[in-house]
């Protein structure tokens, strides 16, 4: 199987201050599916570029979860971490899927502004891609209603919000839905996409 190198989310405990790194369990099945093998990365910028430089990882899958620091966000240490891992990635031509915040992070490292958006919390809702449509899942408050070169639009939700995008040069994918949560029916085209972008063996 190919491996690919996972970020996670900053969970504070609440009773101790503790910061911890997690990930959803639905990302392992839903990976394996997909031909891929996770390797979870930490929230530490040295500790997360060293993995990503030695072991054998052939792309980098940036989760959801957590604002962005310049929204709001409280997870300062996992913005300065995912920000260099793409630095690595495009170092290295390494292929990278970002998931509804990596989507976010993607389209900031671009230029692309973020607003405030409402009605996009929503366990389906229907994106059109192209001269078609699929439902999806929606679970965020932030987002692009336009974006610029090198990014290209290729999902359009409600209220022309941009759902999805690609790099026209390099391999970079960005969904703003979380294919790990939806049901197996839903999830099929998001498993070969993904599978597609990393090159996930069967």
């Amino acid at each position: 199987m190919t491996c690919i190198a996972v970020t996670q989310r900053v969970v504070v405990d609440p009773a101790h201050g503790t910061r911890s790194d997690a990930l959803d369990q639905r990302w392992w099945p839903f990976l394996r599916a997909c031909g891929l093998v996770g390797v979870p990365v930490p929230n530490d910028v040295d500790g997360a570029v060293q993995l990503v430089r030695t072991a054998p990882v052939h792309g980098l899958l940036l989760t959801g979860g957590n604002d962005l620091a310049e929204l709001g966000g409280d997870a300062a240490e996992r913005d300065r971490t995912e920000t260099a891992l793409l630095d690595v990635a495009h170092e290295c031509g390494l292929p990278v899927v970002g998931v509804c915040r990596g989507m976010q992070l993607l389209l900031r490292r671009f230029g692309v502004p973020l607003h405030r958006v409402t009605g996009h919390v929503a366990d389906r809702q229907t994106v059109r891609i192209g001269a078609g449509s699929r439902v999806v899942n929606s679970y965020h408050n932030w987002a692009a209603t336009e974006v610029r070169p090198p990014l290209r639009a290729w999902a359009i939700g409600p209220d022309q919000v941009v759902k999805a995008v690609r790099h026209d040069a390099e391999p970079l994918l960005g969904l703003m839905w979380h294919p790990e949560r939806l049901p197996p029916d839903l999830a099929d085209a998001d498993r070969r996409l993904i599978r597609a972008q990393f090159g996930g063996e069967l």
